[in-house]
């Protein structure tokens, strides 16, 4: 009689664990939040970067997500940063089987040129999905080194559609959207990320939102998530620059935008991709401080979404 209470008890916890696990939502999470050519930023020596150079704990990467289901121990990457190396370990452990394909929203260096890790010099991969627009997938067979990656089947190039939604596994699905951006080499996309519960918004570069044909107050509100394009504060960040060269919303644009969302859905909004002269990475600085006191967000690594 023990025996068998002592079977059926450990039958119990061994159900409980499985349902507990099966239970396990699947989630986004943040590996970087700085614009394509990070924090400090090559050749800054201002204030804004220069306390960061000997300070690797102050390092801001480079603008990334990983999408990440724990039941079926399958992972997503979301842009493939200059700083590729420690985001994929922070994503996979450095488990190659886990990494199940990269997504890109376009080609501008600090999305894309992570990619040469995967070739012969570095990871030598077998076939890492790789999921682009058709001119981003065009570039990257028809242009060295990328050409090599899919010669030597490092990756594997699948061609996106806007708005066509493709499915991750039972649990989740992507879906691209174009958005203007400056497109020199390819389109530019954002990314809907559709889990069992919940939906992300990803949108790291676009030119500015009067430009789209879309009403981002509204897919901020009918979504749980929007990570933002948040490269400026202002349009004082570059003294010497032509900003009209290099268009974004800027952040106090954006909360402009945004003043007449209720204060539920304002705080669904977290600024990402941010300039290394961006204010709002210093930790209690006005522009800061203004952001999360107008109910707004900013992105940081490590920082979980749940779907």
């Amino acid at each position: 009689m023990v025996r068998y209470f002592l079977i059926l008890f450990l039958s119990l916890l061994f159900f409980s664990a499985c349902s507990q696990k099966a239970n396990q939502s699947p989630y986004v999470i943040v590996l970087g939040i700085a614009q394509d050519g990070g924090v400090p930023h090559a050749s800054c020596s201002k204030s804004c970067c220069i306390n960061r150079w000997d300070k690797p704990e102050k390092k801001v990467m480079v603008t990334s997500l990983g999408i990440v289901d724990p039941n079926s121990n399958e992972t997503w990457m979301i842009d493939a940063t200059p700083d590729f190396p420690k985001q994929f370990e922070l994503l996979t452990q450095n488990n190659r089987e886990k990494l199940k394909g990269i997504f890109l929203t376009h080609a501008h260096m600090g999305h894309y040129t992570g990619l040469m890790h995967l070739g012969r010099e570095v990871m030598g991969a077998k076939s890492i999905p790789v999921y682009a627009m058709p001119r981003m997938k065009k570039y990257l067979s028809s242009n060295g080194p990328w050409s090599q990656l899919v010669i030597l089947d490092n990756i594997e190039l699948n061609k996106l559609k806007n708005g066509k939604k493709v499915k991750l596994n039972k649990r989740m699905s992507i879906t691209p959207f174009l958005v203007p951006h400056r497109d020199e080499y390819s389109e530019t996309v954002g990314y809907k990320i559709q889990g069992p519960n919940k939906s992300l918004i990803f949108i790291p570069d676009i030119d500015k939102w009067e430009k789209w044909d879309k009403d981002i107050v509204n897919i901020a509100s009918e979504n749980d998530y929007a990570l933002i394009d948040g490269s400026f504060y202002t349009a004082n960040e570059l003294p010497g620059r032509d900003m009209s060269e290099i268009p974004h919303p800027f952040i106090i644009e954006s909360m402009a935008k945004f003043k007449s969302l209720s204060n539920n859905d304002k705080f669904k909004i977290h600024f990402i991709h941010l300039n290394h002269t961006n204010p709002a990475l210093t930790n209690n600085s006005n522009a800061q401080n203004q952001i999360k006191s107008t109910g707004f967000n900013i992105a940081q690594t490590g920082q979980a979404f749940k779907l």
